[in-house]
């Protein structure tokens, strides 16, 4: 059997070199800290009267409403804008512990990946209380503009109810489903699909498993791990996340491949983080104020460089150490990347900015917004304030094209210098596509007409 070890190439030295670097950097700082000293410290009312980011980057900026909303509707947008993404920021910090684990379980199986593993194993740490500040501020802030009624109804998470059949109501037919029902929707059925997954998996990777995760392994009689918030929340279901985390759990190939969509997270948060470093930055220079929440973005940032770098370069650079990707993992891998346009990067929202997706799965949250302490609006008024902003053509829907455009470009930096996607995916075909006004208008007018014939269903 064949051993694989860290190569001693003069190439491949440099990446360790820089590995090795990041962690040391990584473990030195105190940036993570500062971080859970501003959680447990946070006062809404001592960082009210202040934007806590560019006014740009604001729930419902460049919509009809936003210029219709008084200064203190503007200033609570903004702080919404901040609880919105970093409520993202934290399911997807929480998917980050979760394939940390299982991708250092393969990569602990190869000789010479000591520091990669630490480094890995020290960000999992770090994410814990990113997460818990994240989370402080988020309630405090929810409380003191929306009320308790809020906190069941996150801002800008999409509808939980899903329109996608299960599994097994696509492969059974409909006059048989009554016949099981009992049986496959009891606690029998999440076991009978963890072993399914499994045995298909061995078959996948010729039932050996010599790279197979420690991490998974461990866990052999346990439910398969998997996630459902995040941005992997609108990707896939978490049923199949699972057969992801076999996947990602079984080679050294797609355990690199796990962080080119790791990546996709990394620059989407930086997207509409680095705004708020560079307010920090004015703040400090000019001696102002600094809000708490504009601080711990500040070093969220600085320990996100370091997560972003160890993404980068597992994704670009590692891969190359191993095989080449078998024809299952080369297809796997593109239908992942493909599958991440179609569901996180294929749209433009209206009324949220850095926002690539549609609005469509938004319609309710933004609807209980317009009717919350915030604007206190009936319902004939929300769905008329809705409309305008998701239905017409606004400055909001330029503003966010911009943003699209500089990622894209941003991606496909990224993705052009993996030999393996497809060339949909190294050139973001998808994600440029998406990036149309006419598009959104049209997707968000449909899904609008829906929610407003659901609503007077639900009335009536």
């Amino acid at each position: 059997m064949t051993v694989l070890t860290a190569s001693s190439t003069d190439t491949k030295k440099k990446h360790f070199q820089l590995i090795e670097k990041t962690y040391r950097s990584n473990t030195e700082s105190d940036y993570t800290e500062k971080i859970e000293h501003f959680g447990k410290n946070f006062d809404y009312s001592s960082n009210s009267n202040y934007y806590w980011g560019d006014p740009k980057f604001s729930t419902l900026y460049g919509t009809p409403l936003y210029e219709a909303a008084s200064p203190s509707q503007k200033l609570a947008l903004n702080h919404l804008y901040w609880v919105g993404q970093y409520n993202h920021t934290a399911n997807a910090e929480a998917n980050t512990m979760l394939y940390n684990q299982i991708t250092t379980g393969v990569f602990a199986t190869v000789k010479g990946y000591e520091n990669l593993c630490q480094e890995l194993d020290f960000e999992t740490f770090q994410e814990r209380f990113h997460i818990n500040t994240f989370q402080k501020i988020g309630y405090k802030t929810k409380i003191a503009l929306l009320g308790k009624e809020a906190l069941g109804n996150p801002i800008h998470k999409r509808s939980q109810k899903s329109i996608e059949p299960s599994w097994y109501e696509k492969l059974v037919p409909k006059s048989l489903q009554a016949k099981f029902a009992t049986k496959w929707t009891s606690s029998t059925l999440p076991t009978m699909t963890d072993s399914v997954l499994r045995s298909f998996n061995k078959l996948a990777y010729g039932g050996g498993a010599k790279h197979y995760s420690r991490y998974l392994a461990d866990r052999e009689n346990a439910p398969i791990p998997t996630t459902t918030g995040g941005l992997a929340g609108y990707t896939a279901s978490p049923a199949a996340f699972k057969f992801l985390s076999l996947n990602w759990g079984s080679s050294p190939f797609m355990a690199c491949q796990y962080y080119s969509m790791r990546m996709v997270a990394n620059m989407s948060l930086k997207a509409y983080e680095y705004q708020y470093h560079r307010r920090y930055r004015d703040l400090v220079k000019e001696g102002e104020f600094i809000p708490t929440p504009t601080a711990v973005s500040f070093y969220h940032l600085l320990d996100e460089s370091f997560h972003t770098t160890m993404s980068q370069t597992i994704a670009q650079e590692v891969y190359k150490d191993f095989p080449k990707p078998t024809v299952y993992e080369k297809l796997l891998a593109n239908a992942i990347v493909l599958r991440g346009q179609q569901a996180i990067l294929g749209g433009l929202s209206g009324w949220l900015p850095a926002t690539f997706r549609n609005d469509s799965s938004y319609m309710t949250p933004l609807y209980r917004l317009l009717q919350s302490p915030l604007f206190g609006m009936s319902s004939s008024e929300a769905l008329h304030w809705m409309e305008k902003c998701l239905c017409q053509e606004h400055e909001g829907f330029h503003a966010n094209l911009k943003h699209h455009q500089n990622l894209l470009s941003d991606f496909r930096r990224f993705f052009g210098r993996l030999d393996y996607l497809w060339a949909d995916n190294r050139e973001m075909r998808v994600m440029a596509a998406g990036g149309s006004i006419e598009k959104a208008i049209r997707s968000n007018s449909e899904a609008f007409a829906k929610f407003s014939t659901s609503l007077a269903k639900e009335k009536n």
